[in-house]
């Protein structure tokens, strides 16, 4: 299967590491115009010229913003009017239990995780339609299906994105626009990494090797029994936004190496 993308633009939220930089860098190799976007210049301008260095012939931009604010989206999109593909990656997570969750941190997930898909799609979803053309991807999880205890917020997110997904697709019927969810399961993404530091060093094992542990011991229904690689997620996203998925549309892909003991 050849994946073309040329001549479409692509809008990666949270591009500057893991699987939204894998993403990026899956949709330039296939031809797409690529924006980056990330809070921090520095960080951008890094992972900008990681990307031109992995996709040499690629079209690329980059945009400062903060997109847990609708100031941020909104400097998103004057600096990026219009675009062919969104794939809204951006995202936080981490654990805590739930009775020391205060309303903030709760506002603050919503609102990154949820919200800055919202105002994206609302901002460039109508002009697809009416063009007849378009790609809306929401990085989902797993843990939007398996709720997590130890991380409520994040997973109450993860659900949302789910049914904002859905609702989205059937919004756009009949258009040549298709809106679809992906779900990781455990990913060996930076932010994994930097989580299973100092357990490696502590256990005196390789960061793979920990993380395989994560998996048996806190996803014991995982079928592939390890983390997922970045490219992996992103290779379905790719896919997803492509003109070969045009019948795929309402979806909840699941990269999540089976964890979800569900046959559908």
């Amino acid at each position: 299967m050849n994946i073309d993308l040329t001549g479409k633009t692509a809008v990666v939220t949270g591009s500057t590491e893991g699987i939204g930089f894998a993403c990026a860098v899956g949709l330039a190799e296939a031809g797409a115009s690529v924006v980056l976007n990330g809070r921090k210049a520095d960080t951008l301008k890094k992972a900008l010229a990681a990307l031109q260095d992995r996709a040499p012939a690629a079209t690329l931009t980059s945009v400062v913003a903060d997109l847990a604010t609708a100031d941020g989206c909104a400097a998103l999109v004057e600096a990026v009017p219009a675009t062919d593909i969104l794939v809204n990656n951006v995202g936080i997570y981490g654990p805590k239990p739930f009775f020391e969750i205060p309303d903030a941190e709760w506002e603050r997930f919503f609102q990154t995780n949820v919200m800055s898909g919202v105002r994206l799609s609302r901002a460039y979803m109508k002009r697809m339609m009416e063009h007849g053309w378009g790609r809306v991807i929401f990085l989902s999880s797993e843990s939007g299906i398996n709720i997590p205890d130890d991380m409520l917020h994040y997973g109450f997110t993860k659900t949302a994105v789910l049914g904002l997904s859905r609702g989205l697709a059937k919004l756009a019927r009949g258009t040549g626009v298709t809106v679809n969810a992906v779900l990781p399961g455990p990913t060996m993404s930076e932010g994994v990494e930097a989580m299973l530091a100092d357990t490696a060093k502590a256990e005196g094992k390789s960061i793979e090797d920990v993380g395989t542990a994560f998996v048996k011991a806190k996803r014991p229904t995982s079928i592939i029994q390890r983390m997922a690689t970045v490219d992996e997620v992103a290779n379905m996203v790719v896919y997803a936004c492509s003109t070969q998925a045009s019948a795929t549309t309402g979806a909840a892909l699941r990269v999540d190496g089976g964890v979800v003991e569900s046959i559908i």
